[in-house]
């Protein structure tokens, strides 16, 4: 018989700072809720191919996020990320990566790679030579691996996804949408609280 659960979609961007910050809330709602809904991971495609140097300004934008999350949340960033590194406002790559990886049945430790390499070991998941590396860290089929990353039906995945993401109301990282037998609702983000969520999902199924 066809599946009777209703479909949580994780809407998100390897590079999203809200997202690395709401880890371990996401990590209690997934660990309460997986055998009761099917969890489905959507990327969202935050930023599109840039080889243009982040201008300073952004710089300091994006850092006085970090400093937000980490007030508000209490999340671990390394700084030296801007020092060490040229940033650029581009995720796609790393998107690519997580596609790439989902074909070998790792997207989730893929992400963990990416969003450990950024956030905490000031790496650039923006440059495909670190994302090549992080493939090979999670030992993934190298060959395999990076003849996909790179391709341009890759890309093309990457884009119909980011349109699947936005047409289930995806705008903003990280979304949490169920999909039932007759609604799709998207639920608020509760950073700081997993039980209010966990509620919400279980009140719908």
């Amino acid at each position: 018989m066809p599946s009777s659960k209703a479909t949580l979609y994780y809407v998100y961007d390897p590079m999203c700072s809200w997202c690395w910050g709401y880890k371990p809330t996401w990590d209690q709602v997934t660990e309460a809720v997986s055998d009761q809904v099917e969890i489905i991971y959507v990327l969202g495609g935050l930023a599109p191919d840039s080889d243009v140097p982040m201008p300073e300004a952004m710089q300091q934008q994006i850092m006085s996020y970090w400093k937000k999350i980490e007030d508000y949340l209490g999340t671990r960033f390394n700084y030296d990320f801007w020092a060490n590194n040229t940033p650029r406002r581009s995720t796609y790559p790393s998107c690519r990566a997580i596609l790439a990886a989902r074909s070998q049945g790792v997207e989730l430790a893929m992400l963990n790679a990416i969003q450990e390499a950024y956030y905490l070991n000031a790496q650039n998941p923006s440059d495909n030579d670190v994302l090549l590396s992080l493939g090979q860290k999670i030992g993934l089929d190298m060959a395999q691996f990076e003849a996909e990353f790179l391709s341009q039906q890759n890309h093309q995945r990457l884009l119909d996804e980011i349109d699947f993401a936005r047409s289930i109301g995806g705008n903003s990282f990280p979304s949490l949408i169920m999909q039932t037998s007759d609604s799709v609702i998207q639920l608020p983000v509760d950073y700081q609280n997993a039980a209010t969520t966990i509620a919400q999902i279980r009140s719908m199924i």
